[in-house]
C-alpha cells in the first residue's frame, strides 16, 4: 500500500473520531446492530470463502467462527449501558470531602491485525470491543486467508464508512506500512515471533498493544483420567481445523501405565468422527497452504506413527496424526506444530510432567485430565498459563464470561466479553471536589502536621 493512501484513512478516522460521534453510547450500539445484520447477511459469502482456504464444513465455519462473533456482538449489545456507566470508587480520608470515578473512555483509532488460521473470528471479535468502546478501526485480514479476506473486506465496506471502521488488505509489506504508522491501540494476535515486531514497533510511539500469541500449549493425561472421556476432548481438540488451532493441545504428556490404553482409545475416536479415511469425511478441513504443508512434513520426519500419517499434498491434506518415540529435542517438539499431528510423551509422576511443563515458556492454554480435585488444584497452582482447562480441551474461549489470552511468551492481555470491551478503553481516573471545605492540612507551613498525616495515610 502507497504511503499516501495509507496516511490518508488515518487522517479520516482521526477527524471521525475528534467529532465525538464514536463516544454515543446510541451510536455504538446502532454499529453492533449493523455488524450483526452484515455478518447475517454475508453468511453464506463468509461460509464459502471459509470453505474455499481450508475446505471448512458449513457447521466448523458456524460453530467455530461466524457464530461465535455473533454470540459476542449479543453480550455486549446486552451490557454495554451497564459498562459504560462511570465506576464509583471511594475516596479515602485524604481526599474528604470528594466524589471519585474511573471512567473507560476509547483510546482513539485502533488497528487490528488478523492471523489465518481463523481468519474471521480472530478480526471480528476484536472489533465488537473497539466498537463498543467508541473506537475507529483499520482491520488487516491474514494474508494467507484470502478467499476469507476478500468476504471480510467487502462486508465491511458495505456496512462501515472507511473514516469509522476499514479494511486494508495486503501481504507483508502492508503489515510493515501499518506499524509504521501511529495508532493509538494495536491488536494483534498471530506469532510470538511476529508479536515481538509488533511490540517493537509500538514501542516507538509508546502505544498500548494487546498481543494474542500462540506456542505449545500441553495436555497432561494422569492414570486416573476418564480416558474414553478424555480421548474425545482431546481428539475433538487437536483436530479441529485439522489442528491449527492456537489452543490445540499441542502435545500429550500420558502416565506411563495408561499410554498404550489412551493410543487405541484416540485412534477409535478419530475413526468415530472422521471415519476410516479422514480424507473423504466431509468434517476434516484442509492445510491453509503448501507453505505450512512443508513445515508439517517437516515434523512429521521424525517419531513412530502410530496413527494416520498419509499425507497428500495436492489437497492439501495431512490425516490426523498420532506420533510416540517422540524425543524431546525433535524439531515437534522445539515448534508451535499448527496441524494435525499429535506427539505423545509418557511420564511416571505428575511432579515430572510439571516440571516438563514448567521448563519451557509459559503456553497459551494448558489443559490437564485427572479424576482427583487435588491434583488438579496442584497442577493450577504449579503450572502458568494463559488459560486452563480441567478435563476438557480448547471450551474455555466459547465462554464471553472468561478472559482469553496469554502469558509471557503466549501473549500479553485479555478479551473477549467485558474484558474486550476494557482492552479498547482506557481508564480515566477521575477526582471531584466542592469547594466549601479546603482543610488546611496539607498546605505548608507544615509544623507539628507530620503524626496526623501519618495516622491518614
Amino acid at each position: 500500500m502507497e504511503e499516501a493512501p495509507l496516511t490518508g484513512i488515518l487522517e479520516a478516522q482521526r477527524a471521525f473520531f475528534a467529532t465525538q460521534a464514536t463516544r454515543d453510547l446510541a451510536f455504538r450500539l446502532g454499529a453492533l446492530d449493523r455488524l450483526e445484520t452484515a455478518i447475517l447477511a454475508h453468511e453464506r459469502r463468509l461460509t464459502d470463502a471459509l470453505y474455499a482456504d481450508f475446505r471448512k464444513c458449513a457447521f466448523e465455519a458456524y460453530a467455530t467462527e461466524i457464530g461465535l462473533v455473533l454470540a459476542e456482538i449479543r453480550f455486549h449489545r446486552k451490557r454495554l449501558r451497564q459498562w459504560a456507566k462511570p465506576e464509583r470508587v471511594p475516596g479515602g480520608l485524604v481526599n474528604f470531602p470528594s466524589s471519585n470515578h474511573i471512567l473507560r473512555e476509547p483510546y482513539g483509532v485502533a488497528l487490528l491485525i488478523a492471523p489465518w488460521n481463523y481468519p474471521f473470528n480472530l478480526l471480528i471479535n476484536p472489533l465488537v470491543g473497539a466498537i463498543s468502546a467508541g473506537n475507529c478501526a483499520v482491520l488487516k485480514p491474514a494474508e494467507y486467508a484470502t478467499h476469507t479476506g476478500a468476504a471480510i473486506a467487502r462486508m465491511i465496506q458495505e456496512t462501515f464508512p472507511p473514516e469509522y471502521v476499514t479494511t486494508v488488505c495486503g501481504g507483508r509489506a502492508v503489515n510493515q506500512a501499518l506499524l509504521e504508522e501511529r495508532f493509538d491501540k494495536i491488536f494483534f494476535t498471530g506469532s510470538a515471533k511476529l508479536g515481538a515486531l509488533v511490540l517493537e514497533k509500538a514501542a516507538r510511539h509508546l502505544t498500548p498493544v494487546t498481543l494474542e500469541l500462540g506456542g505449545k500449549s500441553p495436555c497432561i493425561v494422569d492414570a486416573d483420567a476418564n480416558l474414553a472421556v478424555a480421548a474425545n476432548r482431546i481428539a475433538w481438540g487437536k483436530f479441529l481445523n485439522a489442528g491449527q488451532t492456537c489452543v490445540a493441545p499441542d502435545y500429550l504428556l500420558v502416565q506411563r501405565a495408561v499410554l498404550e490404553p489412551l493410543i487405541a482409545l484416540l485412534q477409535r475416536a478419530i475413526t468415530r468422527m472422521y471415519g476410516d479415511d479422514p480424507r473423504t469425511s466431509p468434517d476434516y478441513p484442509r492445510i491453509i497452504n503448501d507453505r505450512q504443508m512443508d513445515h508439517l512434513e517437516r515434523l512429521l520426519e521424525r517419531g513412530q506413527i502410530r496413527c494416520g500419517g498419509t499425507v497428500d499434498r495436492a489437497e492439501r491434506y495431512i490425516a490426523p496424526t498420532l506420533l510416540d518415540g517422540v524425543d524431546p529435542q525433535d524439531p515437534i517438539m522445539q515448534e508451535e506444530i499448527f496441524g494435525p499431528l499429535l506427539p505423545l510423551l509418557p511420564f511416571d509422576t505428575l511432579a515430572q510432567a510439571m516440571a516438563f511443563v514448567n521448563a519451557r515458556p509459559k503456553p497459551l492454554a494448558l489443559y490437564y485430565f485427572s479424576a482427583s480435585r487435588r491434583q488438579q488444584e496442584q497442577v493450577l497452582a504449579q503450572v502458568a498459563s494463559g488459560g486452563a482447562c480441567i478435563n476438557d480441551t480448547v471450551a474455555h474461549l466459547a465462554n464471553p464470561h472468561l478472559p482469553f489470552g496469554g502469558v509471557g511468551a503466549s501473549g500479553m492481555g485479555g478479551y473477549h466479553g467485558w474484558f474486550s470491551f476494557d482492552a479498547f478503553s482506557q481508564r480515566r481516573s477521575v477526582l471531584r471536589k466542592p469547594t466549601w471545605l479546603d482543610l488546611p492540612l496539607r498546605y505548608a507551613p507544615y509544623g507539628k502536621k507530620l503524626p496526623l498525616v501519618k495516622r491518614l495515610l
